[in-house]
């Protein structure tokens, strides 16, 4: 007598919603990416995609609650929130990207050069940088700010003060281990000047740290800018930056609480882009990462 064996059901294909989210934690600089994509067109072409102009207020239209006319609603004086927020962008951004640049200049150059001379020359120069880093940069700037004004010229200065240092100590670290290999002394032994030296052999091995730690900087510049511009002593009013506006918003938390909500997310959502756009860039560029 056969015995009926019981139909073996076929396994259910993966949904496609598993399979995107698979995808997304696989290579999570594809929603990274996107994000960016997000926050830096706005920012790059608040002139022209920016509904309002962001000096201008309307008294008669003040506090107005997000709505399909003014999506991030209206501050004290009738500005709209999301054009401000835009042009916010463009001046937070900017400052990040100009005092990034500066510091990654000069402490990639310090470091490398400590390192390849050594000796006293290195001693003082880490002590300056020992120096640089135990400076209360909040204080500086505030102290700076009063004597001087807010200024975006100074935020930057600030900016690069607290911030050239930690370059210059990471790259001093890999530049000591790049000057003991062996192709290092075949330069020299060719003729080749200290300064082509440290340009053209020790430099292009450290362009991956200093990119990844670029890349990670721009959103602790961002937040550090924001913190300073809410404390007064950044960008001066009337000019629209995302820590000038969670300040002045600051006051009306209770009633309008937009005011500080929305350019509140814009600084959340680019420190979490950029932190993660670091981390997938020291995976790809690193190869003991790669290799693990």
């Amino acid at each position: 007598m056969a015995v009926a064996l019981p139909e073996l059901s076929s396994p259910r294909p993966p949904s496609r919603i598993g399979h995107y989210a698979r995808e997304v934690f696989r290579y999570p600089v594809i929603p990274v990416a996107v994000l960016v994509i997000v926050l830096l067109i706005p920012a790059l072409g608040a002139n022209w995609i920016a509904p309002y102009d962001p000096l201008k207020g309307d008294m008669t239209n003040r506090f107005a609650e997000p709505s399909a006319q003014h999506w991030f609603g209206t501050d004290d004086i009738g500005r709209d929130v999301l054009s401000r927020s835009m042009h916010g962008a463009r001046v937070s951004l900017l400052v990040a990207s100009v005092a990034i640049l500066i510091s990654g200049i000069i402490g990639t150059s310090f470091g490398i050069v400590s390192a390849f001379y050594g000796g006293w020359a290195d001693n003082l120069m880490m002590r300056l940088v020992d120096i640089s880093l135990s400076l209360p940069i909040i204080v500086v700037a505030i102290v700076v700010a009063a004597m001087a004004g807010p200024s975006m010229k100074i935020l930057i200065a600030v900016l690069v003060l607290s911030q050239w240092s930690r370059y210059a100590r990471l790259v001093r670290g890999e530049a000591l281990t790049i000057r003991a290999q062996d192709y290092i002394s075949r330069a020299r032994v060719a003729g080749a000047s200290n300064f082509r030296i440290m340009l053209r052999y020790i430099f292009p091995n450290i362009v991956n740290t200093i990119v990844v730690l670029a890349t990670l900087q721009v959103g602790f510049v961002i937040v550090l800018e924001a913190t300073l511009s809410f404390l007064g002593a950044g960008i001066s009013r009337p000019t629209p930056a995302w820590g000038v506006m969670v300040a002045d918003g600051r006051s009306f938390v209770t009633d309008a609480w937009w005011l500080s909500f929305f350019p509140g997310l814009a600084i959340l959502l680019t420190v979490l882009s950029m932190n993660l756009l670091g981390d997938w860039l020291r995976d790809k560029l690193d190869p003991k990462q790669r290799n693990l």
